[in-house]
């Protein structure tokens, strides 16, 4: 199956939103044994950033035009690089090289120079085929 990386313009987002939000669902739940108040936002803040072009929506899509999967992902601006972090990312064998360089060219065109994004384990093991390293380890304590 060849897979295609399209981004969702926002003036569409609201017509997409039922074929992906299931995907970014279980990105948000899955594996997740942090506590409640670890969370910072739910999917309807997910549907908010992106309708409001806070956040940028990715799918990957087949000949067919059948999603397989979505990510989301945000930037920061800093002194000495633009960082697209990934937010979320849910599918079914959507991560392979050729899905992997069509995001890095997604991503250069709107400026990034580097990609950056939590993750637990099997995700950090994962991304270690496309060059991803570990730099650190977040840790947190409710005030």
């Amino acid at each position: 199956m060849n897979l295609s990386i399209q981004v969702v313009d926002t003036n569409y987002i609201a017509q997409v939103w039922p074929r992906v939000d299931n995907f970014l669902i279980d990105a948000l739940i899955k594996d997740n044994d942090a506590p409640e108040w670890s969370n910072c936002y739910n999917i309807h803040h997910v549907q908010g950033f992106l309708t409001s072009g806070i956040w940028l929506l990715l799918v990957a899509v087949d000949e067919q035009r059948e999603i397989h999967g979505a990510a989301t992902v945000s930037f920061a601006n800093y002194p000495m690089a633009r960082v697209a972090f990934i937010t979320l990312i849910g599918g079914k064998l959507i991560s392979n090289r050729d899905t992997f360089e069509q995001l890095k060219m997604i991503l250069k065109q709107r400026g990034a120079t580097k990609v950056q994004g939590y993750g637990r384990e099997s995700i950090v093991r994962l991304w270690k085929r496309y060059g991803f390293e570990p730099r650190t380890t977040l840790v947190e304590v409710q005030l």
